[in-house]
């Protein structure tokens, strides 16, 4: 998923005080695009994310508490802020009406910001879960302790569950299975032996080796824990599907009869678990990768009884340090700090305000959206993500090597996209949820109870389509195959994404490119494979398929030859998706851009011509560097390329960019008229 930039009206969506505090002085006008920002030095047609970005990239340093640092992450802070206002206004009135939006944002923030209750109680809120664990005497103790971890959602060991749309039959939800149980954000880091990954391993084991000792274990028995944790997830890792693998569909598209499911794994009787699960028993589950799951139920009959505790215990430690005493949440940090290279941890404010937003979003975003969002952005993004649809589908019927047929239903499932902007019209109220100003740890565990109660009550009920995945300060936006709908979050919807003062050039390549992107999605290697009713179906001739897939190649083969870190390269598979969306997105936003006035001129602002204008607004969204350790995670987990690429790549394949830059042979960049790729 991803996002960027719009139009232009007149009202402001940026006021950190909701406009209502003037100034003495009015500011300088904004420069949309500011030539300090840029590197001149830098010819475009050798390194465009240089030559838009090299300036800034030179004057600003990674803050000490964040991995990475950007246009993404500016907007994000400028949030943060506006949201810690929010929660300190509201957590200083005690006496508002219990089960109020304000009683509960404010008293959880409050609960999470009382750090002497918080060391005063050390570990004692996760005694009693050791203390039940160490009673376990049989495999049937190990796997009800499973059971129990799911229903009070106290972890999430040996694998993945969920009750979710079933993407054959969209309109439904269905019980989930996949695989998990591991502890490091990819099996790659639990397989490989590279010296980078060989002292993440190290960082991790001494890591357990801390928290066991915190609570009690002696040298030796945390080392021998470490040990045996190890050991199991390492068995796990080997069993799971990699990220790529995992982008197809249709192989994670496994239906089982309940009753047959339980034949494959002997010792998870699924007939007996489920209904513990509170799902009942239903006719038939899905399961991502079933080699995984039977690996799994051979492991519990493999592994000592007593191992399975220790590792049991590893969860619940994990799970619950950052929310403990500051030993835990200093141990946990110094085990991240090795993973993304982040120096110092985010003041603890940030820290729960980032919480309170993920665990009561739709509470909090309520708050949000009353200050900071107007009708007037929400009305201007229809109109634009409007122009952005009639734009796609004439490039769609331009197409010269898609067939009638398969245009017609591609046409027909861009018509059918539902489109959400800003916020939800229907916001969750988190009925029965408490939450006590002085019980910082219970109020988590009521929240994450809360949740998976909600999650398995939808199984039976018609899908609730009005649900977001994101809450509205999220700087972000999505793209959703099985409801066929893109969703752009009010968090977003400023600058250098939109704003309402500056030019067309500015908004398109910013916002009206993020449009184009999730519009993308929907016919990227994945959404594609998904029709306009969200069903997974094949609705492609052959011929259009292969001829796709044969383009897709070629974006794959120019991913994979970029060098991130001496000799590791972006992995052009897993980030296809999120490559064919920037391309799509971008050519999309561009054509309609060219339908504006500005766009259909050649006057120039500031020294730029308009289409100038529009691909460097383009580059300043990707602005941003990061830390070796951050690009090593995310070249191993996250489907999307890292920033230079992101920019670069998609504008060689765009016969605009050479013209509006005077992009000749010779130059770096430079790639043959047929050698460009054109898809969408």
């Amino acid at each position: 998923m991803l996002a960027a930039a719009a139009l232009c009206l007149s009202a402001n969506v940026q006021a950190g005080d909701g406009g209502k505090n003037k100034k003495a002085k009015a500011d300088p006008p904004k420069k949309f695009i500011d030539p300090a920002n840029m590197d001149k030095s830098v010819k475009p047609s050798d390194n465009f994310f240089e030559y838009a970005n090299g300036g800034w990239l030179k004057a600003n340093e990674i803050p000490a508490k964040e991995t990475r640092w950007g246009s993404f992450n500016i907007l994000n802070d400028d949030n943060k802020k506006k949201l810690q206002g929010i929660v300190t206004e509201v957590s200083a009135k005690t006496n508002a009406p219990k089960g109020s939006i304000e009683q509960r944002v404010g008293d959880l923030y409050a609960s999470g910001m009382d750090t002497m209750a918080i060391e005063k109680r050390s570990y004692t809120p996760i005694q009693a879960d050791l203390q039940r664990i160490d009673a376990i005497q049989n495999l049937d103790g190990v796997i009800n302790e499973i059971v129990f971890e799911r229903v009070n959602a106290l972890g999430s060991p040996l694998f993945s569950f969920g009750v979710r749309q079933d993407s054959k039959n969209p309109t439904k939800y269905i019980v989930g299975f996949g695989q998990g149980g591991t502890s490091l954000p990819d099996r790659d880091y639990y397989l490989k032996s590279d010296a980078r990954t060989k002292r993440i391993q190290d960082a991790y084991k001494q890591y357990i080796v801390d928290l066991f000792t915190l609570t009690g274990s002696n040298a030796e028995t945390a080392a021998k824990n470490a040990a045996t944790i190890w050991g199991i997830e390492s068995k796990l890792a080997e069993a799971q599907m990699t990220r790529v693998a995992m982008r197809d569909p249709n192989k994670t598209y496994n239906k089982f009869a309940t009753p047959a499911l339980a034949k494959t794994t002997p010792h998870l009787n699924w007939v007996e678990i489920l209904p513990k699960l509170k799902v009942g028993t239903p006719d038939s589950v899905l399961v991502s990768s079933p080699s995984f799951l039977t690996t799994a139920d051979g492991l519990l009959a493999s592994v000592p009884v007593e191992d399975w505790k220790t590792y049991l215990k590893w969860g619940i430690l994990r799970g619950s340090a950052g929310s403990l005493s500051s030993p835990f949440v200093k141990s946990q940090f110094k085990f991240s700090s090795v993973l993304s290279g982040q120096q110092v941890q985010a003041p603890r404010y940030e820290r729960m305000t980032g919480l309170v937003d993920g665990s009561l979003g739709e509470l909090l975003g309520q708050l949000y959206v009353a200050k900071y969002f107007t009708p007037a952005a929400k009305a201007y993004m229809v109109g634009l993500v409007n122009n952005l649809k009639v734009t796609l589908g004439e490039r769609i019927q331009r197409l010269d090597w898609m067939t009638a047929d398969t245009k017609a239903r591609a046409m027909k499932k861009l018509n059918a996209f539902t489109v959400k902007i800003g916020y939800t019209d229907k916001w969750e109220t988190y009925n029965g949820l408490s939450i006590d100003r002085n019980d910082y740890f219970g109020n988590l565990r009521r929240i994450n109870v809360w949740s998976y109660n909600d999650m398995v009550s939808r199984l039976g009920k018609p899908v609730d389509k009005t649900e977001w995945g994101m809450t509205p300060p999220t700087v972000n936006a999505y793209y959703s195959p099985v409801n066929n709908e893109i969703v752009f979050p009010a968090g977003i919807l400023q600058f250098p994404f939109f704003d309402f003062k500056a030019d067309d050039a500015i908004n398109y390549g910013g916002i009206g490119a993020v449009i184009g992107h999730e519009m993308t999605h929907g016919f990227d290697d994945q959404g594609r494979q998904y029709d306009a009713d969200g069903t997974l179906r094949d609705w492609w001739k052959k011929e259009d398929a292969d001829k796709f897939k044969s383009r897709a190649d070629l974006v794959v083969n120019q991913y994979n030859a970029f060098t991130v870190l001496d000799t590791v390269h972006v992995n052009g598979k897993l980030t296809l998706g999120e490559n064919l969306a920037d391309l799509g997105g971008l050519s999309v936003a561009y054509d309609a851009f060219k339908k504006t006035k500005q766009g259909k001129s050649n006057t120039k602002i500031d020294g730029f011509t308009p289409d100038q204008r529009f691909f460097l607004s383009w580059a300043q969204v990707w602005r941003g560097k990061k830390r070796p350790e951050a690009s090593m995670q995310q070249i191993m987990t996250d489907p999307h390329s890292p920033e230079q690429f992101r920019t670069n790549a998609p504008i060689t394949n765009m016969d605009a960019w050479y013209k509006a830059f005077n992009i000749q042979p010779g130059n770096k960049m430079y790639k043959k008229p047929e050698e460009r790729i054109k898809i969408w």
